[in-house]
C-alpha cells in the first residue's frame, strides 16, 4: 500500500482499525482544537462549551483516544475488570463504546509505588475504558486549559519540560540586579487532596463526567472506598485537572506586585515559576517573602483544598543554593551556576549499584544492555546545565562499581585477566567496560560513557506560546524539528532518514516529537530482497506502521 493514500476514516466492519485514516483524524481534531482555543481566548465559554461537545461526539476524536491508551507505557496494564484492548477488533469495538448516555467509571485498582523518600506513593489505575474516556474529554480541555494557564507553569503541558523550568529559574536569578531570596514551595499531596467542589464548580468541562470520575472510588484488597478529594491519580486527565487548579496564582502575584517590566515589579522582584506542584517564588528580601507573599499562596491554596508541605517549603539565599527539579542553582560569588542535585546523583549511583548488587552472575552483555539506557536517560536530563564535571565524576563512580562486581565473580583471577576480558580500549577511550556481541567475534557491546555526552544549551519555549493557536503554529513546527534533530544527534543515519521525510511520519503525515515511539519500516521487505540501508528505511509512528503492514497483508 503507498503511504500516500488516504483511506476512509468511516467504516463499518470490525476489521477496521487499520484502515482508520489517521491524518484525516488528527486534522479534523485539530480544526475543533483551534477553535475552541480561540473561543477560551475571546472569553465566550457558551461557544466553548457548544465546541467541546461536538468533539467529544467525534468518531475522530473517539478514535485518537482509543489509539493513545492502547500505545502508551500503561497499555498492558489492566484495571478492576482485568481486560486489555490488544487487537485490532478490541479497538475497533472500544470506539462504538465511548458514549456518554449511560457511562458509569469502574473503581481505580489501587496499587502503591515507592517514594524517594522510602514512603510509597497511592496509584490508582482505572479500566481501558475510562482511560479512554478521560482521553477524549482531554482532547476537549487541553485547549482550555493551554489558552488560560500561567505564563510560567511548565508541568504536564505540551511542548515544555522541566528544562523550561530551569531555565527561567536562570533568566530570573542570574544577573547582578536579581532577587537574591527563593521561597520554595512544595504542595502537600497535591493530586490527594484537590477539592472537588473546587474542580466542579471552575473547571470548564462537562460536570456529570467529571463528578462520576471524581467519585467513582478506588478499590483495595477486594474492598470499596469512597474518594472524597483528589483527582484519580494515574488517570490521563489527573495533570490537567491539577494545572487547572493551579493555574492563577501567578495572577495573584501580579496583582499585589505588578506584571514583569513594570515599576512595581522592579522594587519586590517577585517571579514565579511552577513545575506541577513544585513552585518557586522570588523575591528582593526574606521578610518580604514570608510575610506578603507567603501568606498570599497559603490562602490561595487553601481555597483549593490544599496546604503547603512545611518540611519542604521555606525561603533560602541564593549564595546558599536550592534544590529544584532535581538540579542545584546557586550563585557562586555572584555567578549563577546550575548543576545536578547531590542528592539526584546520589539516587542514580544508589539505582545501579543496587542493580548491580542484585544481578551478580549475568552476563556482562546483559549489564550493559540495562545500564546503557539508565546513564543516557540521566544524561539526557542534565545535559543543559553545568554537568560535565558530574559526568567525569560518574563515570568514575561507575567505573569502581563495575571493577568490583568483575573481582567479586573471579575472584579466583588475577587483576590484569580481568582487566583484559572485560575492559578494553575504544579509540582515545581506555578502560571501557565491554562484552562482545558473539564468542569469537572482535566486535564488542561497550558501556556508554556520561563524560561523551555533549552539553548544550537548552533554548526554552516562548512564554506565551499556544499550540493550539494557529499564530503560533509555524513556531510549533521549528520548535520540534529543533528538539528533534537534538534528540537524533547521535545517530546520522536516523537524521538523515527523518531529515527527507520532513520531519513527518509517512503514514498519518504528523509531525514527529522527541517523546515520540517509532518503528523503522522496510519499503522493500527483507524477504523480498530489501536491505537495511538509509534508502529503504522510513520512520513511522507504531501504530501507523502495523497499519501498513496490516493493509499489505490484505493486499489494500
Amino acid at each position: 500500500m503507498s503511504t500516500t493514500q488516504r483511506l476512509p476514516a468511516f467504516s463499518h466492519s470490525n476489521e477496521s482499525w487499520h484502515s482508520i485514516d489517521w491524518a484525516l483524524c488528527n486534522q479534523r481534531v485539530k480544526k475543533l482544537q483551534v477553535r475552541i482555543a480561540k473561543a477560551t481566548q475571546n472569553g465566550n465559554w457558551r461557544q466553548v462549551k457548544k465546541l467541546q461537545r461536538m468533539l467529544v461526539c467525534s468518531f475522530s476524536a473517539k478514535a485518537l483516544a482509543v489509539r493513545r491508551v492502547t500505545e502508551n507505557r500503561g497499555k498492558k496494564t489492566p484495571g478492576v475488570d482485568k481486560e486489555t484492548w490488544n487487537t485490532p477488533t478490541l479497538k475497533w469495538n472500544a470506539i462504538a463504546s465511548l458514549m456518554r448516555k449511560g457511562y458509569k467509571p469502574k473503581p481505580l485498582r489501587r496499587i502503591y509505588i515507592p517514594k524517594a523518600n522510602g514512603k510509597k506513593r497511592p496509584l490508582g489505575i482505572p479500566t481501558m475504558r475510562d482511560r479512554a474516556m478521560q482521553a477524549l474529554y482531554l482532547l476537549a480541555l487541553d485547549p482550555v486549559s493551554e489558552t488560560t494557564a500561567d505564563r510560567n507553569s511548565y508541568g504536564f503541558r505540551p511542548h515544555r519540560s522541566c528544562a523550561d523550568a530551569i531555565e527561567q529559574c536562570f533568566v530570573n536569578l542570574s544577573r547582578k540586579s536579581s532577587a537574591q531570596w527563593v521561597l520554595e514551595g512544595d504542595i502537600k499531596g497535591c493530586v490527594d487532596f484537590i477539592s472537588h467542589e473546587w474542580l466542579i464548580a471552575n473547571v470548564p468541562m462537562d460536570k456529570v463526567i467529571l463528578t462520576k470520575w471524581l467519585k467513582a472510588g478506588f478499590m483495595e484488597s477486594g474492598n470499596w472506598n469512597p474518594t472524597e478529594a483528589g483527582t484519580p491519580q494515574g488517570g490521563i486527565i489527573s495533570p490537567v485537572l491539577a494545572n487547572l487548579a493551579l493555574d492563577g496564582l501567578e495572577s495573584v502575584l501580579e496583582s499585589h506586585f505588578g506584571k514583569k517590566n513594570t515599576k512595581a515589579s522592579y522594587k519586590t522582584k517577585v517571579n514565579y515559576v511552577r513545575y506541577a506542584d513544585d513552585f518557586i517564588i522570588t523575591g528582593i528580601s526574606k521578610e518580604l517573602l514570608e510575610q506578603r507573599v507567603l501568606p498570599l499562596v497559603i490562602a490561595f491554596m487553601a481555597e483549593r483544598g490544599l496546604t503547603l508541605s512545611n518540611e519542604k517549603t521555606f525561603v533560602t539565599h541564593i549564595e546558599e543554593g536550592f534544590d529544584f527539579l532535581g538540579q542545584n542553582v546557586r550563585k557562586y560569588n555572584g555567578k549563577m551556576l546550575i548543576k545536578p542535585s547531590k542528592k539526584n546523583v546520589k539516587t542514580f549511583l544508589k539505582n545501579i549499584r543496587d542493580y548491580l548488587n542484585s544481578h551478580k552472575t549475568v552476563p556482562a552483555a546483559a549489564i550493559i544492555a540495562k545500564l546503557n539506557p539508565m546513564i543516557r536517560g540521566w544524561c539526557n536530563y542534565h545535559r543543559w546545565i553545568c554537568a560535565s564535571e558530574t559526568f567525569k565524576y560518574v563515570d568514575y563512580r561507575i567505573w569502581k562499581m563495575l571493577w568490583r562486581w568483575c573481582r567479586r565473580i573471579h575472584s579466583n583471577r588475577r587483576k590484569r585477566w580481568v582487566k583484559d576480558k572485560y575492559f578494553k580500549t575504544a579509540g582515545e577511550r581506555s578502560w571501557v567496560f565491554s562484552a562482545p556481541k558473539q564468542k569469537g567475534e572482535d566486535e564488542h557491546y561497550r558501556l556508554l560513557s556520561a563524560a561523551r555526552v555533549k552539553i548544550d544549551k537548552h533554548v526554552k519555549i516562548r512564554a506565551l506560546a499556544n499550540c493550539y493557536l494557529s499564530d503560533d503554529e509555524q513556531y510549533f513546527e521549528h520548535l520540534k524539528m529543533q528538539r528533534l534533530k537534538k534528540s537524533l544527534s547521535g545517530s546520522m543515519r536516523l537524521w538523515k532518514i527523518v531529515e527527507r521525510q520532513d520531519y513527518k511520519c509517512g503514514v498519518c503525515y504528523q509531525q514527529f516529537g522527541s517523546d515520540d515511539e517509532w518503528d523503522m519500516h522496510h519499503l522493500i521487505r527483507r524477504v523480498d530482497g530489501g536491505t537495511d540501508k538509509s534508502s529503504n528505511l522510513m520512520m513511522l509512528h507504531i501504530n501507523c506502521h502495523n497499519q501498513l503492514h496490516a493493509g499489505a497483508n490484505k493486499g489494500v
